[in-house]
C-alpha cells in the first residue's frame, strides 16, 4: 500500500497547552489558496481558488473553500477530494443539505443537483503571532433556485487558527459564523448530513486499516446518529509510527451539544473504501436561521501521528471546552 507523503521532521513530546506548542506556524498565499505552515512544512491549505474535476465530469461539481490537503505532523495526507463515488465531497468542510428558503428546498451540499452551492468570496483578516496564524473568509451560500436568479441565502464567516506545532501533533481551531441577509429565515432541516464540520479521509483508509471512536465509546459499527463530545478518526500511514489521524472536538457552546454524528458503517457506500464523518448538529433536529441573527460552531481538530488514547482526548476537550 502506498501512502501519500510530503516530509518527515522528528519532534519532541506532545505538552496539553495550546500556548507551550513552540513551532511557530506562518501562512503564504499561492494561486490555489492559503498554506499554513511550521517550518516550512505544509500544514494544511484553505483552497480560494475553484478544484477543477475531470473533463467527464459535470462542470457544477467545481468547488472553492474548502481544506485540503490536511497533513499530519509527518507529512501523511489525510484528506481526499472530489472521489470518484462522491464528486461533492470536498476534504474539509461543511454545507448544509437540507434547507427551506422562502418555501423552495435548496441543498448545498449535493452540487450535482444546482439547487444550491457554497464558495470562497473573500478574506476578511489574516494574522500571525507567536502562538498561532489564523485566516478569517467569507463563504457565500448561494440559492440557485431563487425565482429572480441566484441569490445570497447565507453568508458564513470562516475561521482558521492553526496553532503552532510541537511533537507528533498540532491543533486547527474551525470556528463558522452564518447569517442571512433574506428579509424571512431559513430552516435547516432535521437530515443525516448537513452543516457543522465534514471530513471525507484519504483513500488509503477503510474498515480494514482504520478505525473510529467517540468519547461515549461507539464505533464505526454503532456511532452513525450517537450523540459525542469528541471523536478520533485513524488508521494506518507511511508515517514513522505507522497510524496517523485526527481527533475532532465539539464545543459545549454548540448547538445539540454534546453534538449528534454522521459517521459511515462499514456498509455504505455500497461497503466500498473509505471514511466519512462529521458532527452534524441538525441530524435530529432543525434549526431555524432568522434574519438579523449570526449562529456560530466551534470545533477543534487535533491531527496526529501514532495514536491518541481516550485519557489525551478528554483533556483536549476539557482545555478546548474553557476556551
Amino acid at each position: 500500500m502506498t501512502f501519500k507523503r510530503l516530509l518527515y521532521i522528528t519532534f519532541a513530546p506532545i505538552i496539553f497547552s495550546c500556548n507551550s506548542f513552540s513551532l511557530n506556524t506562518t501562512m503564504e498565499e499561492t494561486s490555489n489558496g492559503i498554506n499554513f505552515k511550521a517550518s516550512g512544512q505544509l500544514l494544511l491549505t484553505y483552497q480560494t481558488a475553484t478544484a477543477d474535476v475531470p473533463p467527464d465530469v459535470k462542470p457544477e461539481f467545481r468547488k472553492s473553500g474548502f481544506i485540503h490537503p490536511l497533513v499530519s505532523p509527518s507529512g501523511q495526507i489525510l484528506t481526499r477530494i472530489q472521489p470518484p463515488d462522491h464528486y461533492h465531497h470536498y476534504g474539509i468542510w461543511g454545507p448544509w443539505t437540507k434547507t427551506t428558503i422562502e418555501g423552495r428546498e435548496v441543498d448545498f451540499w449535493n452540487l450535482g443537483d444546482l439547487k444550491g452551492r457554497v464558495d470562497f468570496e473573500r478574506i476578511l483578516s489574516r494574522k500571525t503571532n507567536s502562538k498561532y496564524s489564523e485566516l478569517v473568509v467569507r463563504q457565500n451560500h448561494m440559492d440557485l433556485l431563487a425565482p429572480k436568479g441566484p441569490q445570497l441565502a447565507l453568508e458564513e464567516d470562516l475561521s482558521i487558527r492553526v496553532w503552532s506545532k510541537e511533537g507528533e501533533k498540532y491543533i486547527v481551531d474551525y470556528s463558522t459564523t452564518i447569517s442571512t441577509p433574506l428579509k424571512s429565515s431559513i430552516m435547516l432541516e432535521a437530515y443525516r448530513y448537513g452543516g457543522g464540520i465534514g471530513f471525507r479521509a484519504t483513500e488509503e483508509w477503510d474498515h480494514t486499516n482504520s478505525t473510529i471512536l467517540t468519547s461515549e465509546g461507539s464505533d464505526r459499527k454503532s456511532a452513525d446518529g450517537t450523540f459525542a463530545k469528541w471523536l478520533i478518526v485513524e488508521g494506518e500511514s507511511a508515517a514513522p509510527s505507522g497510524r496517523s489521524g485526527i481527533l475532532f472536538l465539539s464545543h459545549p457552546d454548540n448547538r445539540s451539544h454534546p453534538e449528534p454524528m454522521r459517521v459511515w458503517p462499514e456498509d455504505s457506500n455500497e461497503g466500498k473504501e473509505n471514511v466519512f464523518v462529521e458532527f452534524c448538529p441538525i441530524r435530529h433536529e432543525s434549526w431555524e436561521i432568522l434574519p438579523g441573527k449570526k449562529y456560530t460552531l466551534h470545533y477543534r481538530m487535533v491531527v496526529f501521528d501514532g495514536k491518541i488514547t481516550t485519557a489525551e482526548a478528554d483533556e483536549y476537550w476539557k482545555i478546548f471546552s474553557k476556551n
